[in-house]
């Protein structure tokens, strides 16, 4: 059998950086000398394309029209390639991996992130280890077929699925969290896969991207003494279509008259709300089990249960670019599209 066919994409971030002899900066990686950096490629039984995406961005600049040609390179090179890595900076490489799992649909090979907290050409970088092992875990095919067929996050070992993470750590190198969805994958001497654990699109769909999101969305945390006016200030913004709420706990939010009619209002005027929770370190909301929870439902507002912000607020913006009505929003919203969140 012939080695699969890994492309892999650059989009910036630290990963790609290295440090220039003469000025000691930092400075873009040229890719065409990957093999110089990590001549271990080759032991990886796969033919490998790298690509970059321009123009490179930190990914602080990341945005809907970023994740749009992102998922736009990967749908026009599907049939050209097994599997998929982007090189992506950390600081916003959840929202893009829940972003891209939302925007190609019925995938069935590996698209896995990955990227660094030192640059490549710093002697103590995560960054050769991130970039090997996430291609040799996109190159990982059992009877003819990839054993990841979503949307993930390599790092530090660790195989998370994409839509289920966030940043969690500015400094060390386990950067990231899934707090409601257990590790996939981990790398150690070798690789154990949690088949259980991966999800499967229904076995011949076919695969399509999708190229509109609609970023007119909102989000509020709350905290004690949040402003009325600041709250309504942000639901009459022009333009707004859904806000994602971060609330406490299990879902709750203060019950002042004011507070309550702002919402109300917002809902009957057609934006949609969803309520995800500030604990990120696990659990979701269950709007049923406080009486400031069950307020919250009675006004329209839709319960995020366990998703991510990053999956929410991506969520949000993709489905308000598939559907003018919020009723359809409210409703694809509050179902598990890509494994986003749980169900039971």
């Amino acid at each position: 059998m012939s080695n699969r066919k890994i492309l892999v994409i650059y989009t910036g971030g630290t990963i790609g950086m290295m440090v220039d002899p003469d000025s000691k900066a930092l400075k873009p990686f040229e890719f065409k000398n990957i093999h110089q950096q990590l001549p271990m490629l080759h032991l990886i039984e796969a033919d490998i394309t790298f690509q970059d995406m321009l123009p490179l961005i930190d990914s602080s600049d990341t945005n809907p029209d970023f994740w749009v040609r992102l998922a736009k390179m990967v749908g026009e090179n599907y049939d050209k390639y097994d599997g998929f890595v982007i090189l992506h900076g950390t600081d916003t490489m959840a929202y893009t991996a829940s972003a891209l799992s939302f925007l190609l649909d019925n995938l069935s090979k590996p698209v896995i992130l990955t990227g660094a907290q030192l640059p490549l050409g710093v002697i103590r970088t995560d960054g050769r280890r991130n970039i090997l092992n996430a291609i040799a875990i996109a190159a990982e095919y059992v009877d003819d077929k990839p054993v990841i067929q979503e949307v993930c996050i390599y790092f530090q070992n660790n195989l998370y699925r994409g839509n289920r993470t966030y940043k969690d750590n500015a400094s060390r190198f386990n950067a990231f969290y899934s707090p409601n969805y257990p590790i996939i994958a981990e790398v150690n001497t070798t690789a154990e896969f949690h088949t259980n654990l991966l999800h499967y699109e229904a076995p011949g769909a076919p695969f399509r991207y999708y190229t509109r999101m609609d970023s007119h969305v909102a989000l509020i945390k709350i905290y004690p003494g949040i402003s009325v006016e600041f709250m309504r200030n942000v639901f009459n913004t022009p333009g707004l279509r859904a806000v994602v709420m971060e609330t406490f706990g299990v879902g709750n939010a203060p019950t002042s008259p004011e507070f309550t009619q702002i919402l109300h209002d917002a809902v009957s005027r057609g934006i949609v709300i969803v309520n995800v929770t500030q604990c990120k370190g696990g659990g979701g909301v269950e709007m049923d089990r406080y009486e400031t929870g069950k307020n919250l439902a009675d006004i329209g507002i839709t319960s995020g249960r366990d998703m991510t912000t990053e999956a929410a607020v991506t969520k949000l913006m993709f489905l308000l670019g598939q559907y003018d009505n919020p009723d359809d929003v409210r409703r694809e919203v509050a179902v598990s599209m890509r494994g986003e969140m749980t169900m039971e």
